[in-house]
């Protein structure tokens, strides 16, 4: 960062600005850390020495928050990916099963809208789909903040949802499913041409939020890239030209992440892969009757509290999933 052409490059230079910040954060974290446990380690010799029963159960209880923040450091350590620290683009699409499962949508752009306020990240909506009931048909989001990719590649996949449907006058208990892709959002280091004529660009009248001229023009820009059949579409700009070309950012951080995963023999098996949104396929469950449960099909990861879930409060599932990740690298060598 001294060198003198550092800012010749003023993205990279910004780039590994915000990595020598972020690790310098982590280091005092750590450095705390250990003077909290030795502070704490005299505490608890002078509360035996004295047979202070409660000093030491204050130094258990501290020594309990220690290790939670211990483990929460321990999994940033693990962001190290090559593209963790890249900002993402995050799709959120239902499944089968009409208004139940659209309104789940709607419930998890809420759960991660809320997740990022929480990072202190920002949030661009893209595009936003609503359903003809309540929730969304699609929701496309561009996510800006300190290891977004990272922190968000492991909520990749299907979520399930068991709940009273308010819906169904009966009052009866349905399942619902709706998933989440995120990409790295990359100015990308892969080298590669977009013919014009293997794109189908149509333009229609937006049907969400926006400004004044949304429903009142043909704003909204959908693009069909015809080879690998990847479809991106952006409504949330004013005029059809922005929206354009926001779309075709998006549809190149898609191609990119494409031919990555073409490349890339390690990602053959790549979580951004769309499968069913259905049964069998949740990384995820979320039970509010009969009982309040949410867990982590892989991880193990569970909590009660499902309203703080809800609310934005992923910090423990996210962290079980890079130590979970982690864990299964080293196991496969």
């Amino acid at each position: 960062m001294t060198a003198q052409d550092f800012w010749d490059d003023p993205r990279a230079a910004g780039k590994l600005s915000s990595e020598a910040s972020r690790l310098s954060g982590e280091l005092e974290r750590a450095d705390k850390l250990k003077s909290d446990l030795a502070d704490l380690e005299e505490l608890g010799a002078m509360a035996l020495d004295e047979e202070d029963a409660g000093e030491l159960g204050q130094v258990v209880e501290q020594l309990g928050v220690l290790a939670r923040q211990a483990e929460s450091l321990t999994a940033q350590a693990l962001l190290a990916g090559k593209y963790d620290d890249e900002d993402a683009i995050v799709e959120l699409h239902p499944g089968a099963g009409g208004t139940e499962s659209a309104d789940w949508c709607g419930m998890l752009y809420r759960m991660y809208a809320r997740f990022c306020e929480r990072q202190g990240w920002k949030l661009e909506l893209i595009e936003l789909s609503p359903a003809e009931e309540a929730g969304f048909k699609s929701v496309t989001l561009a996510v800006r903040g300190e290891l977004v990719y990272g922190r968000l590649k492991g909520e990749i996949g299907v979520h399930r949802l068991v709940r009273i449907s308010p819906f169904d006058a009966s009052g009866r208990r349905h399942t619902s499913f709706a998933a989440l892709y995120a990409y790295p959002d990359l100015d990308t280091d892969i080298e590669f041409e977009i013919d014009p004529g293997d794109l189908r660009i149509d333009v229609f009248r937006a049907s969400g939020h926006g400004g004044q001229s949304v429903n009142t023009t043909d704003s909204a820009v959908r693009i069909t890239h015809k080879p690998t059949g990847i479809v991106v579409s952006c409504q949330n700009e004013r005029s059809q030209h922005a929206n354009r070309d926001y779309a075709m950012k998006v549809l190149r951080a898609r191609l990119a992440d494409y031919y990555r995963r073409q490349r890339e023999a390690e990602l053959a098996d790549s979580k951004a892969d769309k499968s069913d949104i259905a049964w069998g396929q949740q990384i995820r469950n979320y039970v509010l009757h009969p009982y309040q449960l949410v867990k982590d099909t892989r991880t193990g990861c569970e909590t009660g509290n499902v309203d703080a879930v809800l609310d934005g409060d992923l910090d423990a599932f996210i962290e079980a999933y890079l130590r979970w990740e982690h864990k299964k690298e080293k196991s496969n060598g």
